[in-house]
């Protein structure tokens, strides 16, 4: 992984948008005073990768990511991996409780063909495709570099604090990471994919060898036996097709007279179906006989609806029943509504005279519960007054007249109170049932009223049809006159009915007859067209009879010389025939004779077709028996080539089955990571420290100057732990590449962050000259943060990063 450029947006203390561009930077260094912000351009190219940063104490950990005062904020980062160029934006929020958080993660592939020194904006612009968004990011960043988080701050970043982590890591975690760097878990993927080949050459061998067995003609002998076969198929046919010429020319003859045959059979069967219908011979008379019915009905439906015309004519003259039937109605209903208009008047002078005396009541009532009220009030008074004169004193202020008391009011004793209110409460209720009464007498005069003024506008009604019609005698006669001519009127259409009914089925049953005498000299007519090409002769339309009998005598004089004529064709025939089934027997017995089977029926072309088919097959056999012998040479060369393949993936599975393959590939990678620390060691320690392993791969120091003591890199001092760790770290960026079995794990760059402080002069120019031999190479980016003016000094490019009150800010700077 090789950072290109990287921009950021409230990130940390850069408040203001700042882009770093590094697509031309092969070594720099960022310095600046404490807390301006260097670290933080490190920790945003992990952050881009990985979603976090190890300062921050924990994985997973965004909050300190967004500047304070800032609401949101962005980390977008451009680098390439194995050549290929990808960029990486993670975009943070605030949300209204506070809590930071991530809202986009999206990684793509760029276009490499974008200059770099357009700048972050136009290279993430250049998306060639989308490799992953959100939880998916990280996983594919991963990918991408071959680093996890953890082993990307060992081996790539170095930050504050955590120099010596590759140092003094367990040997199991240190294998951890250069199974990694060293993508050793391709060995595993190589041995399953050995078993994976095996089984399916041991499975396409099987195939193949049972394709082979199955295989059946596939020798010389056999092609021969078919070279063979359609030889003699071939010479059949010639035979075959000469004898058929005869044949056919027999069995054209025998279809000549066999048609002609026909045709005498097809004319006896017209013929015999020539058959006079039954009913013919009686058809005229009953014609007759229904034509004449007919008429002597059509005079009795004329009868019979002059009739009923005068009927009805005699019952409209007698006037309408309906207006003398409502009259009769009339003189009953007003009859009684007369007696119900009595009857109200006198109800109504009752409920009037009712009302009144229950209106006087009211008043006799009132003036009770006024004389009651009045007593109430004196007695109330009376208890007042009694009350107040207890409560008096002498030459007190009288509280109703405001003058002093001379003396004190002796009062009787007052009536009961309770008593003289009981008695207006009864009167109250007197007067309450009294005014009720009166209500309901007043609503029932109106109802009466109402009631007597409905009746009396009925009878007014009625009155008026008594008038028209006074006499009640009178009207029942002619309701009587019309009764007698309804019911006269009634048989009178009763019998036009009947008369027509019969008239009716008269003209249906000679209808019948008339299209049953059409029927017969249609099928007379369709009788003599079937016969016409026999020569039929014309008939006598006239009559229907003589017609179809002088046809049927001329069909069965036609059927005796027809018949005749087939026992002469008959006799042909039969020689014929004989003639020609001797000739296909000889066929057949050709056919038998070379193996052919009989076709059924045997005809002329069915026993050509036969002897073509079975040379056909005799072809197609052998031609299959050649493909079978070429199929059967690939299915040889097929098993020997899947045999080897298998023999081959077996051999390789086997060596990678080994359960210490991993521990010795990861020992033989460390043991060539300490040779070439231990040089660089060397050079920094001039010539005091060694790196080498134990016996379990736990790394060790040989101190020459202590007369080569091997000890734990644990008791070593602050400043020489940073010398054994950059040692590390540097022969990991320098070997990891030709170590790993893969491209994808080479290290590209890496970040040094601050421990030079405690080198003096001498170790700071070692340190400073193998930085620049590590850089100069041009494979890889190495970055530095320090305090150190003196190796600062000494790297080409300086960014400078400054702090105020609006955050951080950086500006570079090249020698």
């Amino acid at each position: 992984m090789r950072p290109i450029s990287l921009h950021l947006e409230n990130f940390c203390s850069f408040r203001t948008p700042t882009t770093i561009d590094l697509h031309d930077v092969d070594y720099f260094v960022l310095v600046g005073p404490t807390g301006a912000g260097k670290s933080t351009i490190i920790d945003a190219i992990c952050f881009a990768l990985y979603g976090t940063v190890p300062r921050w104490g924990r994985e997973n950990t965004v909050s300190w990511a967004l500047a304070p005062s800032a609401t949101s904020g962005k980390v977008g980062l451009v680098f390439e991996a194995a050549g290929r160029r990808y960029g990486i934006v993670r975009t943070l929020v605030r949300n209204a409780a506070g809590r930071v958080g991530t809202s986009e993660m999206r990684l793509d592939e760029l276009d490499t063909g974008v200059d770099p020194a357009q700048g972050t904006h136009a290279l993430l612009g250049a998306s060639v495709r989308n490799i992953a968004e959100g939880r998916r990011v990280t996983s594919e960043t991963e990918r991408l570099t071959g680093l996890e988080y953890r082993h990307f701050t060992q081996c790539v970043i170095l930050p504050q604090g955590r120099f010596a982590e590759f140092l003094h890591s367990a040997p199991r975690d240190r294998q951890e990471l250069l199974v990694q760097l060293l993508d050793a878990d391709v060995f595993e993927r190589i041995r399953r994919r050995a078993v994976d080949v095996e089984k399916a050459a041991a499975s396409t061998v099987q195939a193949a060898q049972g394709q082979l067995d199955a295989l059946a003609d596939a020798d010389e002998a056999a092609e021969v036996e078919a070279v063979r076969r359609l030889d003699e198929l071939n010479s059949l046919s010639t035979q075959v097709n000469a004898a058929l010429g005869d044949l056919r020319v027999h069995d054209e003859q025998v279809a000549e007279l066999e048609s002609e045959r026909g045709g005498i059979d097809h004319a006896l069967h017209l013929l015999d179906a020539v058959e006079m219908p039954g009913h013919v011979s009686t058809l005229a008379e009953e014609l007759r006989a229904a034509h004449a019915e007919t008429a002597r009905l059509d005079g009795e439906v004329g009868d019979s609806e002059r009739k009923e015309d005068q009927a009805r004519e005699t019952l409209a003259g007698l006037g309408d029943k309906t207006d003398l039937k409502l009259a009769v109605e009339a003189h009953a209903e007003s009859r009684r509504l007369r007696d119900e208009v009595e009857d109200l008047q006198s109800d109504l002078e009752v409920a009037r005279s009712t009302t009144q005396e229950a209106e006087l009541q009211i008043g006799r009532a009132r003036d009770r519960l006024t004389r009651a009220e009045v007593r109430r009030d004196h007695a109330r008074d009376a208890h007042v007054g009694a009350d107040l004169a207890r409560r008096l004193t002498v030459g007190e202020p009288c509280p109703v007249c405001r003058h002093p008391v001379a003396e004190l009011p002796r009062h009787p004793a007052p009536a009961d109170l309770d008593d003289t209110q009981q008695e207006v409460t009864a009167r109250a209720a007197e007067l309450e049932l009294r005014q009720t009464a009166h209500q309901e007498g007043l609503v029932r005069v109106a109802g009466l009223n109402r009631s007597l003024d409905d009746r009396q506008d009925q009878l007014s009604v009625q009155l008026d049809q008594v008038r028209a019609h006074p006499d009640v005698e009178v009207l029942n006669q002619r309701l009587g006159a019309i009764a007698a001519a309804e019911e006269e009127a009634g048989r009178a259409r009763q019998a036009a009915v009947s008369a027509r009914t019969l008239r009716a089925e008269a003209e249906r049953r000679w209808a019948e007859l008339k299209n049953e005498a059409d029927r017969a000299h249609r099928e007379l007519d369709a009788a003599r067209d079937s016969l016409v090409a026999l020569g039929a002769p014309q008939v006598e339309r006239s009559d229907v009879h003589v017609a179809w009998s002088s046809l049927v005598t001329w069909c069965g004089e036609t059927a005796d010389g027809r018949r005749r004529a087939a026992a002469d064709l008959d006799a042909r025939l039969e020689g014929l025939r004989w003639r020609r089934d001797d000739e296909r027997d000889a066929l057949g017995r050709l056919l038998d004779a070379h193996g052919v089977l009989r076709p059924t029926p045997m005809e002329s072309d069915a026993i050509g077709r036969a002897v073509t088919a079975d040379a056909t097959r005799a072809e197609t056999w052998l031609e299959r028996v050649r493909d079978n012998r070429r199929r059967a040479e690939r299915l040889g060369d097929q098993i020997r080539r899947h045999r080897e393949e298998q023999q081959v993936a077996h051999e390789l599975g086997q060596r990678l089955r080994a359960n210490n393959f991993e521990n010795w590939l990861c020992g033989e990678a460390l043991e060539l990571l300490v040779i070439a620390a231990s040089q660089t060691l060397r050079e920094l320690s001039d010539g005091q420290f060694e790196l080498v392993l134990d016996a379990k791969n736990a790394i060790e120091v040989i101190d020459y100057a202590e007369a080569g003591m091997r000890r734990s890199v644990r008791t070593l001092s602050g400043g020489e732990t940073f010398q054994a760790s950059l040692a590390l770290a540097l022969a990991l960026t320098d070997r990891v590449a030709g170590l790993a079995a893969a491209d994808t794990r080479s290290l590209d760059s890496i970040f040094l962050d601050e421990g030079f402080g405690t080198l003096d002069p001498a170790m700071l120019d070692t340190v400073a000259t193998t930085l620049e031999r590590l850089a100069s190479s041009g494979d890889r980016m190495v970055g530095i943060v320090t305090h150190v003016p003196a190796l600062a000094e000494r790297v080409p490019v300086r960014f400078e990063v400054t702090r105020d009150g609006n955050g951080s800010h950086l500006e570079k700077k090249t020698t």
